[in-house]
């Protein structure tokens, strides 16, 4: 029988590279003690400022929190956040792969808190109007034979448009792949191992179902149609449910205070990803998923979950 927990020692030598969309979220933390006489709005006192991991840097952190190496492959622009993105990565020791487009702005989203409370998120990003990882697939080629798992994240910002040709290279290498999924065509993951879609997410693909026997209808032909071995459904309060040729399995959520889900989807298919690599199946790596997000979604903004804190 299969060990369901990998020790540290274990961990600490899966590698799992992370390909996606990078973001640097910057906190504003301040004071609000009266409304602007210039329109109805509080007016902010800031007092702190914070800079964290956003996006695929985000569940590289995840990756690197639980114990496992993280490679992270990504574009980012030439400017300031870029800096301050790769003297985080640096801090946090995650491997980096990063190109540099000159034409590309470094998302930052800001987000201004007041009283414990989100007053209001501003994004700085742009489109672009080429393909940002084509120059990247010499490098992802390359790291492919040292890693144990990818997984894609995609945030639907343009930096995956080579995604199908990376699956490909990435199963006929043996690893499995794990996406994390966004926009309404899924056809672009066919043959990934595993993609973890939130309630809104799989329903923007498949419609709105009814009754859980409409869900697992869908989703099994989903799973049938894209050749994946299994898709995993986040389903917030409802915990989760698990889709594989075996039929499905569902997870209870862990009650425990919600105080922010920022990136709990990051920590989810982080620790999946993790755990496979491992050697877990999806079906035993998914009740750790769980775990971990209701862990997170605890602690306030974009965060991780560390291995003691995930097996005490």
């Amino acid at each position: 029988m299969k060990k369901q927990v990998p020790d540290k020692t274990e961990l600490g030598r899966t590698r799992v590279l992370v390909v996606g969309d990078v973001m640097l979220d910057r906190y504003w933390f301040g004071a609000v003690e009266r409304i602007s006489p210039e329109a109805p709005v509080p007016v902010v006192r800031v007092t702190r400022e914070e800079e964290r991991l956003g996006g695929a840097a985000n569940v590289a952190l995840n990756v690197k929190s639980l114990g496992a190496r993280a490679t992270l492959l990504t574009v980012v622009g030439d400017d300031e956040p870029a800096h301050t993105l790769k003297r985080l990565l640096e801090r946090d020791g995650i491997d980096t792969l990063l190109g540099s487009d000159p034409q590309l702005y470094t998302i930052v989203k800001l987000r201004v808190i007041g009283r414990s409370q989100q007053l209001i998120r501003i994004d700085f990003e742009n489109q672009p109007d080429h393909e940002v990882l084509a120059e990247m697939l010499q490098d992802y080629e390359t790291t492919l034979a040292e890693q144990d798992a990818v997984l894609f994240s995609d945030y639907g910002k343009g930096g995956l448009e080579h995604i199908p040709r990376m699956i490909e290279l990435a199963r006929r290498s043996g690893k499995p792949v794990l996406v994390d999924p966004k926009g309404s065509d899924y056809r672009r993951y066919a043959g990934a191992s595993v993609i973890t879609p939130n309630r809104a997410e799989l329903a923007q693909v498949v419609g709105a179902w009814s009754s859980e026997a409409q869900l697992r209808e869908r989703a099994q032909a989903l799973r049938v149609e894209l050749g994946l071995e299994a898709l995993l459904l986040t389903r917030s309060e409802e915990g989760m449910t698990l889709f594989d040729a075996r039929g499905d399995t569902s997870v209870p959520a862990q009650a425990r205070e919600v105080f922010d889900v920022t990136g709990a989807g990051d920590t989810v298919i982080a620790t999946m990803a993790a755990m496979i690599a491992c050697g877990l199946s999806p079906r035993e790596a998914m009740p750790l998923a769980n775990r971990a997000g209701s862990i997170v979604v605890g602690k306030f903004g974009t965060a991780s979950v560390s291995y003691d804190e995930l097996f005490e």
